[in-house]
């Protein structure tokens, strides 16, 4: 746009139009989304009859909430915690309603447009594409993920093996990162995060998780590579750590869990909905299929798998959060890790699933009220894992079985997991409680992440051990 070439006295005139476009244009004056959630809130309420259960359940259905927690409707029922995210011209409505019903309910998210701007920097000019210093402490888009998987396969070539297992519906690679020595028996554990897209967490802590393997196995910042050095430079330079960080850092745990085990990590499983995520709509769930009788679009993910298919705690209507899909591993996604996973189970003896958000610690079974074989053994692990997630910062983790921790599931992957012969499957729901909700602050990756390491490390040494 000129806004030089005319007379003096005509530009003098259309120099404050011009500052105003230039100012419009400047990325930190655009909304996120379009402005899409402006005075949209997030309420809890906690139903103390089932009678108010009921009404809830009926009001919510009525508005058509975007429920955060539980995962389903079906769910709510005397004494649940329920958060719902409510659009601006449905928020009145509804605290009239909870108001009128005396029904107690915390307001969480005043304005979530305004929590969305003010806890993300995407707007902030920052090098986000840097790979020789990728920063773990803020959220990435895919395809920032996937060129950080393509770089660290050239740079650690020695320790890192990095393919693709197939396709998402929309054509997307489904990328696995290999890591671990190389030799022919060896046990192996699978890591997978984002399988729902809103969670943004998960795949940050994949990422986290990533940096710390390459951090622990460089023996001297002499040795590093150049990426490498950087994570030991930063690391020294880190201050007030907690003092069971520090006894991790200086640990050779992890040196010995490369030796002995293979991790398939898996960042984002969800590639389609994690990237719908980002462009379109933050609080997308499901996948992004298509069905042919409904344009209610996506399946969920940890409902597609074929155990217990479709049961409690799953939905057969295309509209739900929770829709199971067509048939049993109709998404591509989970039909492709399902096939890899059915390949080497033989080897593989954990299965770690991220999601958020709870703050739980959950293993099987999830699709029914019963205790697993090897109880004593998953219950040892988890217990250990929560305490040691505890020592950081103190942050406590509920664990047990899912169906008695959580909820009555269907179709779980983590259930399939366990089904299918790997011994050690565990879900972990990550911060917080619902303060933030799916909007986890970028300032909170890092403490989030750390405590979580030390929780996965602990499980992963328990497989190295004969069962206690």
């Amino acid at each position: 746009m000129k806004c030089l070439g005319k007379r003096r006295g005509q530009a003098a005139a259309f120099l404050p139009l011009c500052w105003l476009f230039l100012k419009i244009l400047q990325p930190g004056h655009s909304h996120l989304y379009n402005n899409r959630y402006a005075g949209d809130k997030v309420i809890r309420f906690i139903p103390k009859t089932e009678e108010e259960a009921y009404a809830l359940k009926k009001i919510s259905y009525q508005l058509k909430v975007d429920l955060w927690q539980p995962s389903s409707i079906s769910y709510v029922s005397e004494g649940t915690v329920t958060d719902v995210h409510i659009p601006q011209n449905g928020s009145r409505a509804l605290l009239a309603f909870l108001q009128e019903a005396n029904i107690q309910y915390k307001v969480l998210i005043e304005d979530l447009q305004k929590t969305l701007e003010k806890g993300s920097s995407l707007h902030t000019q920052r090098n986000r594409r840097s790979l020789s210093g990728y920063n773990y402490e803020v959220y990435h888009s895919l395809e920032e993920i996937q060129n950080w998987m393509h770089h660290l396969n050239k740079t650690h070539s020695g320790l890192i093996h990095m393919f693709s297992i197939g396709r998402s519906y929309e054509g997307r690679s489904l990328f696995i990162l290999k890591l671990g020595r190389r030799s022919r028996l060896k046990r192996a554990v699978w890591i997978d995060c984002g399988i729902h897209a809103r969670e943004w967490i998960g795949p940050a802590f994949c990422q986290w998780f990533v940096k710390e393997v390459l951090e622990n196995t460089a023996h001297k910042c002499q040795e590093c590579t150049k990426f490498t050095k950087y994570l030991c430079h930063y690391q020294n330079h880190k201050s007030m750590l907690n003092l069971a960080l520090l006894t991790y850092k200086s640990d050779p745990a992890m040196r010995k869990m490369l030796n002995h085990l293979y991790f398939y990590i898996m960042p984002v499983f969800n590639v389609d909905g994690y990237h719908f995520s980002w462009t379109n709509d933050r609080f997308w769930r499901k996948t992004r299929s298509r069905n042919s009788r409904f344009r209610c679009r996506g399946v969920d993910a940890n409902r597609n798998w074929k155990v217990k298919w479709c049961d409690e705690g799953a939905s057969m209507h295309p509209c739900d959060d929770t829709y199971c899909g067509p048939f049993p591993e109709s998404e591509p996604e989970v039909k492709a890790v399902a096939n890899f996973l059915r390949k080497h189970r033989k080897h593989i003896r954990a299965y770690l699933s991220f999601h958020a958000y709870a703050q739980m610690l959950l293993y099987p079974y999830s699709y029914k009220y019963a205790t697993i074989p090897n109880f004593r053994c998953v219950e040892s692990a988890a217990y250990k894992a929560v305490n040691a997630l505890q020592s950081v910062y103190g942050v406590r983790y509920r664990y047990g079985p899912a169906s008695t921790t959580l909820y009555v599931s269907s179709g779980s992957s983590m259930d399939w997991a366990y089904k299918n012969g790997i011994p050690y499957a565990f879900a972990f729901e990550l911060r917080d409680t619902g303060y933030f909700g799916f909007l986890l602050p970028e300032m909170l990756i890092k403490p989030t992440c750390t405590e979580t390491m030390l929780a996965v490390k602990n499980i992963t040494m328990h497989l190295l051990k004969k069962c206690p």
